[in-house]
């Protein structure tokens, strides 16, 4: 077995480091398997960047194979890992790829080498994937209690081999807390820039997409990437309305106020919104808001009542209990948990 000469010896992680460690499959997509590393591992990252980057970065990213030896991508070419699978017994984050001609998505059954490295895993572990990986944690086991996305191309296979999972292929990405799943190659960036926003901030993930060149939010879900008919162009469009709105938060942006701005009809636009962005109006506007909010909580000390107001909730109590509801946590305790994290 040819395995790399290069390959680094297994070193402690120091706290706060976050240990990622990719396990690269037989055929995993080539695309995605540089991902990990040019998220995780970003000078981006960096304190000082990108004019004097120094310190310790918040991820340490490893790449291994079940054997410790070369495996063909699905672009024809082979890699070598850059650690042995002993990485897998040390890591905070798992990071599983597509895979797109592997049995498990034949038969829906890992064979033994893989489980037993996959066993390794410690307890307290997260686990990622990105489309076709999202087989391997369903075989696994991981995903039963939770839903799951995967490539939409797939969801008719993954249904059929784990009918049990509840699976939602019009999403980019799921986040089950300590399990996450996305949609096809690029959902895989959609994924990988949530999860540094979630572990450090919104300043933090944009700093990222920046240097990515790469949008740190996307719009809608695979909804728009799915084989439907493309609506005329004649009937218009509603991006130059969403871009007025992400620049008016604060003000009025129910359904007929945006349908006006569009020089539609209530009906013609909800239609057209929900075809160019795969949700409703009201979901985006919320979905924004609360981002926003996000944002000015991480990097302001500004009141709850202010930041509601910028925002747009209105009033200071509907904008708790919606905050609530699509972060998990009260405004006041979720700016604690990330000054505490930061």
């Amino acid at each position: 077995m040819c395995k790399n000469p290069a390959m680094e010896t297994l070193r402690p992680v120091q706290a706060p480091t976050h240990r990622v460690v990719v396990l690269a499959l037989e055929g995993a997509v080539a695309f995605e398997l540089g991902l990990p590393h040019r998220f995780f591992a970003t000078s981006s990252l960096l304190p000082g960047w990108p004019s004097n980057p120094t310190g310790e970065p918040p991820y340490d990213v490893a790449m291994c194979t079940v054997d410790d030896g070369p495996i063909t991508t699905s672009a024809g070419y082979q890699v070598l890992p850059s650690h042995s699978r002993e990485a897998l017994a040390t890591a905070d984050t798992v990071v599983l790829v597509g895979m797109p001609w592997h049995e498990v998505m034949e038969n829906g059954k890992l064979d033994a080498p893989i489980r037993e490295a996959l066993a390794l895993v410690p307890d307290s572990a997260r686990w990622l994937s990105i489309c076709t990986g999202a087989f391997v944690l369903a075989a696994l086991g991981k995903l039963d209690h939770g839903q799951a996305t995967t490539h939409w191309i797939h969801a008719d296979a993954f249904r059929r081999l784990f009918p049990h999972i509840d699976l939602d292929p019009e999403v980019l990405f799921i986040d089950n807390g300590d399990v996450l799943t996305s949609a096809g190659n690029a959902a895989g960036i959609d994924l990988l820039l949530h999860v540094i926003r979630r572990d450090l901030g919104t300043e933090a993930a944009n700093r990222v997409a920046r240097g990515c060149v790469v949008a740190p939010w996307r719009d809608g879900g695979q909804a728009q990437f799915i084989d439907r008919p493309v609506p005329a162009p004649t009937e218009g469009g509603t991006a130059a309305t969403r871009a007025w709105a992400l620049e008016h938060l604060a003000e009025d942006l129910s359904l007929p106020v945006l349908a006006r701005r569009s020089e539609m009809s209530v009906r013609t636009f909800t239609r057209r919104f929900r075809e160019e962005t795969g949700e409703s109006a009201g979901e985006w506007v919320l979905r924004r808001r609360v981002e926003h909010a996000r944002h000015l909580l991480e990097t302001t000390s500004w009141s709850v009542d202010r930041v509601a107001a910028d925002c747009g909730f209105g009033t200071s109590a509907s904008f708790r209990a919606q905050f609530r509801a699509s972060v998990g946590l009260p405004p006041s305790a979720y700016r604690r948990t990330y000054l505490t994290s930061a």
